[in-house]
């Protein structure tokens, strides 16, 4: 299991949204890069980045930034947001991102997706699906697809992808607890290791979370943003009693 502390960037700042508003933003710090340093300091092995501007396909991206992130910190980066080419791709990971996450153009071009898996591995690549109401949200999560959460999950699996993260709208930035009922579904559907993200809201969730038996095995990290950000716990604190790295690569 491990905790991933996030990073989502909007218009170059380290910012979180509530329930994937952009129009309901809290502005954390004017310096991501900064930011990546303390979550590594706080012995973070891997982190979760999220271009909120290339996420709502408009040409925007923080790319420069998210560049200098990766030249800054050794962890893991795992980076969704904005990724519908191959040129995306190659760009990406000519820079150093270990992980991509493909949401939007997984849900409209699966089999854009399955000819990348092919060419540059499943390793690569993580399934994102963020959903409301069951169903998967794109565009960042400002328009709806019409497809269910569990269908796109046995399509991840069939597609080759090494994971999934799997976040409920209605829970993100809200400090309300993760949906782990939810999130074991989408791990028993589709037999994938799956990355709960959305609702931490203090120590207590990762406790839960960690000692839930029905849970090994099937969540195989917790992504955590505005709970830390806003001090509900100490990070280095919860990394140290919560998390193992078993290898397992996802």
């Amino acid at each position: 299991m491990l905790i991933i502390p996030a990073i989502d960037i909007l218009g170059g700042k380290c910012v979180r949204l509530y329930k994937g508003d952009y129009s309901k933003v809290t502005v954390y710090n004017d310096d991501a890069v900064a930011v990546a340093a303390a979550l590594e300091a706080a012995d973070a092995k891997r982190i979760h980045i999220v271009d909120l501007d290339a996420a709502r396909g408009k040409g925007i991206n923080n790319r420069k930034i998210i560049s200098n992130i990766r030249k800054k910190v050794k962890a893991v980066l795992e980076l969704g947001g904005g990724i519908r080419s191959e040129e995306d791709i190659s760009e990406l990971l000519s820079i150093g991102i270990d992980r991509l996450i493909l949401g939007t153009v997984f849900a409209r071009e699966p089999e854009k997706c399955l000819s990348w898996i092919k060419k540059y591995g499943g390793s690569k690549f993580i399934a994102g699906i963020d959903a409301l109401n069951g169903e998967v949200r794109i565009s960042g999560w400002e328009e709806g697809s019409g497809l269910k959460d569990s269908d796109l999950a046995k399509k991840a699996a069939e597609a080759g992808f090494c994971s999934i993260i799997y976040t409920n709208i209605s829970r993100d930035g809200t400090l309300s607890g993760p949906d782990t009922e939810n999130t074991k579904r989408i791990a028993e559907e589709s037999g994938l290791p799956v990355i709960v993200s959305g609702g931490i809201s203090c120590e207590d969730d990762f406790q839960k979370i960690t000692q839930d038996a029905a849970a090994k095995g099937k969540i195989a990290g917790i992504i955590t943003g505005k709970a830390f950000y806003d001090g509900k716990f100490d990070l280095a604190s919860v990394i140290k009693k919560y998390q193992k790295n078993e290898g397992t690569i996802f």
